[in-house]
């Protein structure tokens, strides 16, 4: 029998109060599902180095590859966290349609339950009902290490399913982005043979085919799965905490994962104002989901833009930084 994570301050059972937090465990089929898509691609990226060092790499793999990291990347950043998470803006249907399948390319799961996973984290960052802390085994070498690990990747093997009732009643409420979260196998097999099939179109042959399901495939997805993943793991543990945070939260600014995670590395900030459309709000940290986001307002796709306001971001300050 699963276990079912309770929130401390919730009413006893059979009380009004919130829903539990979580629902049980993932399905076998899940699993080994799971374990193909996290493995394989991270082979392809081991093997990514001596397979270019070989010359399989061209520059049409190379444009096909930066086209799906691009598209599924933003479509996490923009799309699955900014958007459907936080509600940093209002998007038009066809946005909305669009930044789901787009961030349903990443393979990262399905829309609603990456949204249910990911208000959870917030509701408990560091603390007890958090999925995926780093510190869930204590601040010694060992287990820091073992929290690392666990905030990485390993939560996702043991984990029990965050209540979408409870955390995603909104998305569960809008047709269109149940429909996609119905279509997310189809859309993982667009995302594996898609980069394929540019690739052989562009080169007209089985070997631009092959390549480009290798680097466009493979390598992009097992990229993307990683910069994400830091984000739940490294920037929990490593780097500057300018704005101040509630007690337990340790979300950090990593600068080195900036431009491979389109912003999202400036994570102490998007934890100090969680609906903040801008996460690098501070001179010289790039942040290129929010400028997409800025351009899509500009055509007038997305409304309502939560931007950073230089009074809220002085107030958050724990330490005096200029703001951009």
């Amino acid at each position: 029998m699963s276990t079912v994570l309770r929130d401390p301050n919730a009413a006893e059972p059979g009380a009004a109060g919130p829903k539990p937090l979580t629902t049980g465990h993932q399905s076998r089929g899940i699993l080994i599902a799971l374990w193909s898509f996290v493995t394989i691609p991270f082979l392809a990226l081991i093997a990514a180095v001596p397979v270019a060092w070989g010359g399989w790499l061209t520059w049409t793999d190379a444009v096909v590859a930066g086209f799906w990291y691009l598209v599924s990347g933003l479509g996490i950043t923009v799309g699955f966290h900014r958007y459907f998470t936080h509600g940093s803006f209002k998007a038009s249907r066809w946005l909305r349609v669009a930044l789901a399948v787009a961030g349903s390319f990443a393979v990262q799961g399905e829309v609603i339950q990456w949204v249910a996973d990911h208000r959870r984290h917030h509701a408990f960052s560091d603390l007890e009902g958090d999925p995926h802390s780093p510190w869930r085994f204590g601040e010694s070498v060992p287990g820091l290490t073992r929290g690392l690990f666990h905030a990485h990747v390993g939560w996702l093997f043991g984990r029990e399913l965050s209540n979408r009732q409870r955390f995603a009643p909104d998305l569960l409420a809008d047709r269109d982005v149940r429909r996609v979260d119905r279509l997310f196998p189809v859309l993982v097999v667009v995302s594996v043979l898609g980069p394929a099939l540019m690739g052989g179109l562009l080169t007209w042959s089985w070997q631009g085919a092959l390549t480009a399901l290798f680097w466009g495939g493979l390598v992009r997805i097992a990229l993307l799965h990683h910069v994400t993943w830091s984000i739940n793991s490294v920037c929990h543990v490593y780097g500057e905490r300018p704005f101040a945070l509630r007690q337990g939260d340790r979300a950090s600014n990593f600068w080195p994962l900036a431009v491979l995670s389109f912003g999202e590395s400036w994570h102490n900030l998007h934890h100090a104002d969680p609906t903040s459309a801008r996460h690098g709000v501070l001179r010289g940290q790039i942040d290129m989901s929010a400028r997409v986001i800025w351009l899509l307002e500009r055509i007038g796709a997305a409304q309502d833009v939560r931007w950073p306001k230089p009074e809220r971001i002085a107030a958050k300050l724990a330490k005096p930084v200029a703001p951009r």
